[in-house]
């Protein structure tokens, strides 16, 4: 995230309402909170990466597609950001204000319908956040795995629900023995296959059913073409084996390209008598 502060004078966006429900949520009874997806330019020109461990996903992430690049929807999770980023204390006890509604008690908040935990200080803020609402409760999926075998794991709220996803640059970090897990699969019939249970009739399934989540991918034609029937965890692992692959290559090339080096015999210089 760009460290750059707001030019002098400006004020930090607040957004009217914080929460709000897609056509989806909406039919289960969910509130969201959505940040712009992976990386990107705020109106003021500073860059920011929400999505810091995204991997393979940001290939073929449906939060950087459709509706969501409306300029109304884009003007939207940008002004979330900048509230969040330009005034921390601000957004959280706005958010602990709208929370404090009475339409929102037993109610589920899914955290991110697009973007993640992007930093430390963002993510304690969030369970700051839970510990004051315990009658709200809260879920989310992350990629951000080792943040929350350290900030959260050690002492979650017990009005949190999480699942971590496949297809970031912290895949390797995942225990799928032993994890909540979620997987994007081509289609319903592979998720069945791999003996997954699929979240499709509706997304509070991700945390409240079976341990292994199966998540059909969107049937957006392009995005079908590059998954290529894989699995994201499939996919991910492809690309990190590449990459191994390459590094390795390239270390064995600049141990052998570098300048040979003689070794000074000391015997020779010895002074003989």
């Amino acid at each position: 995230m760009s460290s750059s502060a707001p030019k002098s004078g400006s004020l930090p966006a607040r957004p009217r309402r914080l929460l709000t429900q897609n056509r989806e949520m909406r039919q289960i009874g969910v509130y969201n909170w959505t940040l712009p997806a992976w990386a990107g330019r705020l109106p003021d020109g500073r860059t920011y990466n929400t999505c810091p461990s995204a991997g393979i996903c940001r290939q073929v992430c449906y939060a950087r597609h459709g509706t969501y690049l409306w300029p109304a929807v884009r003007a939207k999770h940008h002004t979330n950001l900048q509230f969040v980023l330009d005034d921390p204390d601000g957004w959280q006890q706005a958010m602990l204000a709208e929370l404090a509604a009475p339409k929102f008690a037993g109610r589920w908040i899914r955290i991110h319908d697009s973007g993640d935990f992007f930093s430390d200080d963002y993510t304690s803020r969030w369970l700051r956040i839970m510990r004051h609402r315990p009658e709200v409760n809260f879920y989310c999926y992350t990629k951000e795995i080792d943040r929350f075998r350290r900030l959260v794991e050690p002492d979650p709220p017990e009005n949190l629900l999480w699942v971590y996803s496949y297809g970031g640059t912290q895949d390797h970090l995942i225990h799928p023995q032993t994890d909540r897990v979620a997987d994007v699969f081509p289609d319903e019939e592979s998720i069945a296959a791999a003996g997954w249970s699929s979240q499709e009739a509706s997304d509070l399934l991700a945390v409240l059913g079976p341990r292994l989540v199966g998540v059909p991918a969107n049937r957006i034609p392009h995005f079908l073409r590059r998954l290529d029937g894989r699995r994201f965890s499939e996919w991910q692992a492809e690309v990190d084996a590449e990459r191994h692959t390459h590094r390795g290559t390239a270390a064995v090339r600049a141990i052998t390209s570098a300048p040979s080096v003689r070794r000074r015999d000391h015997t020779d210089s010895r002074r003989v008598a």
